[in-house]
C-alpha cells in the first residue's frame, strides 16, 4: 500500500504532539518540585534530589527528541531521505558510532552512516546462520597484530536487528556498530534500536514502492530507456548542478536516419522493433554515469555528466558503430545522425538542449550518417 504524503504527514504530527504533551508534563512536575522550599527534614537530602530531577528532565527532553525523530522517519515517500533519516537516527543512539540499512533484494541496496564504502563492504549484516527468525544478532570483532592496538579507529562490535513491512515480513536489516572497546549492550539500547527499526520499516518499505512505481512512469514503455518527461527534469537538474559546481556536461541528441522509408517499407509495428533494438545497443555503448533518453518518435539522447564535448563525440562514434555492426531485421544497415553541445555558462537547460538539436539537423542536412558540434568544431 502507498500512503499519500498528507496521510503520514499528519500521522507523525499527531505522534510528536503526543510526545510533547507527555514531556512538557513530566517537565512541569520537575519544575514544581524544585521550587518547593525544602522542610528541615529534607536539607540533606536537597542535591541528591536535585541531581535526579534534572537527570529525569534531561531525560524527558531525550524521549521528546526521540519521538520527534520517529515520527519525521514516515513523513516523506523520498527513499533516499528516509533512509537518511533512519540511519541518522541510528548513529544518535548512545554509543553508537556507525549505522547500515541492507536490502536484499534483486538488486541490494546498502546504505551507511559513519564509515567508509571499503568498512561498509565488509560488515555482516544478515541473518543468523539457521535462517530462522532472530529478535538481533550480536557481531564481534576481533583483531591481530598491530591492528588490534588501534583501539580507536577499529570497530568493536555491531548489534543487528531486522526491519520488517506492516505485514510483519523481514525487509532487511539495519545495524548499528561502535568503535574503541568492546562492551555489553543494555537492554535499554537494544529496545531503543528494534523501536527504531519497528518504524523505520513499513516507512522504507512505502517508500521502496514509491520508487519503483516513478521507476516505471519515467521510462519509454517501448524501449525501456527514459522517457521525455524524465529527460527534460534530468537535463534541468544537471545544468543547475553544473553550473553550481563549476563541473562540465555534455548532450547527444540523435535520430535514426530515415526512419519514415523504414516504416513505410516494413510497417509501422516492425518500426518499433527497430526502436526497441536501436535503443538497446545505445544502452549498452553508453557510460555507468551516462543517462540515455528516447525524446520522441525516433529521436533520442543521451546527457553526459562530468563530460567534454570530445566525451560526447566519441560516445556518438561508439553508438553508431553499436548500431551498425550486426544488421538490424531486414536491413543491412542504419545509421544514425547526431548534434552533440557542452554546456556554456549563459546556457539553461531549454538553450542547451536547443543548441544541441538544431546542430543535430544541420548534420543531417549536411548528409545524414553524421554528427555536428554545437560549436561549430564538427
Amino acid at each position: 500500500m502507498l500512503f499519500s504524503d498528507d496521510s503520514v504527514t499528519w500521522i507523525a504530527v499527531g505522534l510528536a504532539l503526543g510526545a510533547v504533551v507527555v514531556a512538557l508534563t513530566v517537565a512541569i512536575v520537575v519544575l514544581v518540585a524544585l521550587r518547593r522550599k525544602p522542610g528541615p527534614t529534607d536539607m540533606g537530602r536537597e542535591e541528591p534530589a536535585t541531581h535526579e530531577l534534572t537527570r529525569a528532565l534531561d531525560d524527558a527532553r531525550e524521549e521528546t527528541r526521540r519521538a520527534h525523530e520517529l515520527s519525521e522517519i514516515a513523513t516523506s515517500v523520498d527513499l533516499d531521505t528516509v533512509l537518511g533519516r533512519v540511519l541518522e537516527a541510528a548513529g544518535r543512539l548512545r554509543g553508537i558510532h556507525a549505522a547500515m540499512i541492507v536490502l536484499p533484494r534483486e538488486e541490494p541496496l546498502v546504505a551507511s552512516i559513519g564509515m567508509t564504502a571499503e568498512e561498509a563492504v565488509r560488515q555482516p549484516v544478515s541473518g543468523p546462520p539457521s535462517g530462522q527468525p532472530a529478535r538481533a544478532v550480536r557481531i564481534a570483532y576481533s583483531y591481530t597484530g598491530e591492528e588490534a592496538d588501534d583501539g580507536e579507529g577499529l570497530f568493536r562490535g555491531g548489534l543487528s536487528v531486522p526491519l520488517r513491512d506492516e505485514d510483519d515480513e523481514t525487509i532487511g536489516t539495519l545495524a548499528a556498530f561502535w568503535r574503541g572497546s568492546d562492551r555489553d549492550v543494555s537492554d535499554a539500547e537494544l529496545a531503543h534500536l528494534e523501536e527504531l527499526a519497528l518504524r523505520a520499516g513499513p516507512a522504507i518499505e512505502n517508500a521502496r514502492r514509491f520508487r519503483e512505481a516513478r521507476q516505471l512512469a519515467d521510462l519509454d514503455a517501448l524501449t525501456n530507456l527514459h522517457n521525455r518527461r524524465y529527460f527534460h527534469e534530468t537535463l534541468a537538474r544537471e545544468a543547475t548542478r553544473a553550473h553550481r559546481y563549476e563541473r562540465r556536461l555534455s548532450l547527444v541528441v540523435f535520430d535514426i536516419d530515415d526512419f519514415k522509408a523504414i516504416n513505410d517499407r516494413i510497417g509501422h509495428l516492425a518500426g518499433d522493433g527497430v526502436l526497441a533494438a536501436v535503443a538497446e545497443r545505445v544502452q549498452s555503448a553508453v557510460r555507468g554515469a551516462d543517462i540515455a533518453c528516447r525524446v520522441g518518435g525516433d529521436e533520442f539522447a543521451v546527457i553526459l555528466p562530468e563530460a567534454t564535448i570530445d566525451d560526447a563525440e566519441q560516445l556518438y562514434k561508439r553508438v553508431q558503430f553499436a548500431v551498425a555492426a550486426r544488421p538490424l531485421g531486414p536491413f543491412e544497415r542504419i545509421r544514425l545522425s547526431a548534434g552533440i553541445a557542452e554546456l556554456k555558462p549563459e546556457d539553461d537547460a531549454k538553450t542547451f538542449f536547443e543548441r544541441a538539436d538544431e546542430a543535430l539537423y544541420r548534420a543531417k542536412e549536411a548528409g545524414k550518417g553524421r554528427f555536428n558540434a554545437a560549436n561549430g568544431l564538427a
